[in-house]
């Protein structure tokens, strides 16, 4: 018991929403003797692997999820796993969950949502004020032609418009499409083109560290000729201080169109597999594949993960750092409505114009539940302890985190410094491709140091050899033996990528392409991307490993491990580094870096190189691009689609790394 780095207290296991359902489902725990507690979550995890259509029946009913017409039939797999049904018979919408039924209840008054803009202005809506916003918006597009099943894109900032657009959107049977603002024109334009959208949102601009800069100016490019765009709708963010060059009849701006439209719109009936939601992934593999996600399978799998992994109650204040653009956006916004929780959505930096801007969002917005990445965390880390240490954050209860796996050093950080010691890390994984988690701790349970801890309810996931053996104590491939709700409905226009992508390792069984270990408590940790392993002198090693020993060291804030090729290992590791502000790029350390990683893993793992620079590239969501630094570093030409880096300067200094 001595490696739990938290253990939840009596009065938490007590008032846990998890601890609600499993005792409606006979499942009785009691808090006064932790180890029974410890045995009965993992039973009744296992459970809801064993037979997940009951589970997600329980939990729909749990929840109070509403329905236009209740479903008659929870799962249906004569298709396979691959093309599972969930909810037949049923009908339902977004917007009915979390706009309309607020507005009819006493939440109606109630705080929605809190929007945060990079200059400090702060906007507050009621659930009530919310509907108005969203009912607004589902007329202008249905004023522009938009109907069910057709699509819309929006490729904005952070701001309270992108929470109206995308409800409204799904309001009336649309399916939204984010797009991530800082994406430069080519890699809108193909997403815009795949999709065939109709209606694209944007703004004038946005600012970035004080400064305003042109989004409509990008959008224009990216529709130049573009036959399926019909309209596109401009929010003035920045106003008479940004040029904005407005073309008619296809251009419009949001106030002219939005706000004189009524503030009733009725919310459209569908299928509960309707899509609603369309993500792109990545690209960093090839073109960006658009993973499709439904009105229920999006309101199961969200409202599950925030009302029993991030225990919502009423009266909290959530807040995840993420742009609209990555799967934390909608998941939030879904999430969180589909309770009455308030949301916080911030259009800036966490460390602008001070290192303390986040912290200090934290105590004026009264959060209670604040989620960020492991790389935010490093960044925020060499700022120095004082910019966090002056805040106690009092009203914060959880904290949250994914993208990555984490590193010790930072994550003890931000339990320390950031939690104070007292809140558990809720550190979960999944992706674009279910729009919720694989792995997911629950708030009723201890927690080791960097742990993922527990499977997602009603998730049968597992870890898998190369002969498709379950392992334990083991790296190995992160696997879900049977369909969850809100699995990707295939990708669009491409069914054969999307067997081909998940359903054709393992026969019947979704393979997500991560490396994970359970260990023998039935602990969970992961370790990185499958398709980035190395295999050194036979023997198979993932960078994270590696990783982690540097970032172990004093000097280093952040560090990546590629392979390359050689004669007699097959493949030699070579490390890039970037260090904590005031430690210097000697010789001297460099041979200390490669020390560690030979101290914590052993001479065959002895890195080639270890070269310094100032940042590393990484995509929107803070995942750094291994693939892109190794055909950066060996002088590939052609290095794929670069549409996904978040900073292409710290790719392009790879070439040149000390």
């Amino acid at each position: 018991m001595s490696d739990f780095v938290w253990t939840p207290s009596t009065e938490v296991i007590d008032n846990a929403n998890i601890t609600r359902l499993m005792q409606r489902l006979s499942f009785n725990v009691d808090p006064r003797h932790p180890d029974q507690t410890f045995k009965q979550v993992r039973d009744f995890v296992r459970k809801t692997q064993e037979d997940p259509a009951a589970f997600w029946d329980a939990a729909l009913r749990d929840m109070e999820m509403a329905w236009y017409t209740e479903y008659e039939k929870t799962l249906d797999t004569s298709k396979g796993n691959a093309w599972a049904d969930w909810f037949i018979g049923g009908e339902t919408n977004i917007a009915l969950n979390c706009v309309d039924r607020h507005v009819q209840s006493e939440r109606a008054a109630e705080l929605a949502l809190i929007a945060e803009t990079e200059d400090g202005q702060v906007r507050n809506y009621t659930f009530a004020e919310m509907a108005g916003e969203v009912n607004k918006v589902a007329n202008a597009l249905k004023s522009c032609g938009v109907g069910k099943g057709d699509t819309v894109a929006c490729y904005m900032p952070m701001v309270a418009e992108v929470v109206f657009a995308m409800l409204a959107t799904q309001k009336i049977g649309a399916i939204f499409i984010p797009v991530f603002s800082g994406y430069a024109p080519p890699a809108l334009r193909e997403r815009l083109e795949d999709a065939e959208v109709k209606v694209l949102f944007t703004a004038d601009g946005s600012m970035r560290r004080g400064k305003g800069f042109s989004l409509k100016a990008q959008a224009d490019e990216a529709v130049k000729n573009l036959d399926c765009i019909q309209r596109v709708i401009v929010y003035k963010r920045i106003g008479d201080d940004l040029d904005c060059p407005m073309f008619e009849p296809r251009d419009v701006w949001w106030h002219e169109i939005v706000n004189g439209q009524k503030p009733e719109c009725e919310t459209v009936p569908v299928p509960s597999l309707t899509p609603a939601l369309m993500l792109y992934t990545s690209g960093t593999t090839g073109k960006p594949k658009g993973t499709v996600h439904t009105h229920a399978g999006c309101l199961a799998q969200m409202g599950k993960e925030l009302l029993y992994n991030f225990d919502v109650q009423d009266g909290d204040r959530f807040w995840w750092f993420s742009d609209i653009g990555w799967m934390m956006g909608p998941w939030e916004i879904i999430g969180c409505f589909m309770h009455g929780v308030t949301l916080i959505v911030f259009e800036g930096a966490p460390n602008y114009p001070e290192p303390d801007r986040l912290w200090k969002s934290v105590e004026r917005h009264g959060a209670t539940h604040l989620g960020i990445s492991p790389t935010a965390v490093r960044m925020l880390m060499r700022a120095g302890d004082e910019w966090v240490d002056k805040y106690p954050m009092p009203s914060l209860r959880v904290l949250g985190s994914t993208g990555e796996p984490w590193d010790p050093e930072s994550y003890m950080w931000f339990f320390d410094k950031v939690g104070k010691g007292r809140l558990p890390i809720i550190n979960i994984s999944g992706g674009t491709d279910i729009v919720g988690c694989f792995l997911a701790p629950l708030p009723i349970m201890p927690l080791k140091a960097c742990t993922l801890q527990s499977p997602g309810l009603g998730m049968d996931i597992d870890v898998f050899d190369d002969e498709g053996n379950s392992v334990v104590d083991e790296v190995g491939y992160l696997v879900c033996k049977k369909p969850a709700p809100s699995m990707t409905r295939g990708l669009w226009k491409n069914e054969e990528k999307y067997l081909e992508t998940y359903w054709s390792k393992f026969p019947n069984v979704w393979n997500h392409g991560d490396w994970a270990k359970v260990d023998r408590e039935g602990y969970w940790f992961l370790f990185g991307r499958a398709d980035d392993t190395m295999k050194i002198a036979g023997r198979r090693v993932g960078p994270g490993e590696i990783e982690s020993a540097l970032i172990d060291h004093d000097a280093v804030s952040e560090a990546a491990a590629i392979g390359v090729p050689d004669e007699l290992k097959g493949t030699e590791v070579v490390c890039f580094v970037v260090l904590h502000e005031g430690h210097e790029e000697t010789e001297d350390l460099r041979s200390e870096l490669v020390q560690t990683v030979v101290n914590a893993l052993g001479k065959v793992d002895r890195p080639k190189d270890v070269k310094f620079v100032d940042d590393l590239p990484k995509t929107r969501s803070a995942k750094i691009l291994r693939r892109l630094i190794q055909k950066k570093y060996l002088g590939e030409e052609n290095v794929g689609d670069l549409s996904s880096v978040a900073n292409p300067d710290a790719l392009e200094a790879i070439g040149k790394a000390r």
